[in-house]
């Protein structure tokens, strides 16, 4: 397996997977750590998105280098990846999530976890059933797809 962190360079070199979903400043689970673990036997790459280095101060302005160099490696990695597995953690709110699911629910590239309990679960399903885009209900199915 080939792990990419935000903001590494994109150098893919496998089949490659974007962990989409809820970080929210660590209010979510670190499921992303939960995905990784599971596929390290595959030959994957996988683009995280949650970076240690991460400064929840940075102002989210398109003028702040940091910020904005976070946000475009997301937006090139969503479009360089093979598969897009998403997950709602029921303890977070995710705005930015449910954008993502918006730019690439015309897509084939979506895989969905949205438990009971996220607050805009309804949302997500119409959409997912909409489009057509598979959804499982817990973290294990996500990794097993």
């Amino acid at each position: 397996m080939q792990l990419i962190t935000a903001p590494e360079k994109l150098d893919i070199q496998y089949y490659s997977v974007f962990l989409a979903g809820s970080i929210e400043q660590d209010k979510a689970i670190d499921w992303q750590n939960y995905i990784i673990q599971n596929l390290l036997s595959r030959d994957i790459t996988i683009l995280n998105p949650r970076r240690k280095e991460w400064d929840a101060s940075w102002k989210q302005s398109i003028e702040n280098i940091e910020f904005r160099g976070q946000v475009e490696w997301e937006l090139e990695a969503l479009e360089r990846a093979d598969k897009i597995l998403m997950y709602f953690d029921p303890l977070t709110k995710a705005p930015i999530s449910l954008l993502e699911l918006g730019l690439f629910a015309r897509t084939t590239k979506l895989l969905v976890c949205c438990p009971e309990g996220y607050w805009r679960k309804g949302n997500v399903d119409i959409v997912c059933q909409k489009y057509d885009i598979p959804q499982v209900n817990s973290l294990k199915e996500l990794t097993d797809f």
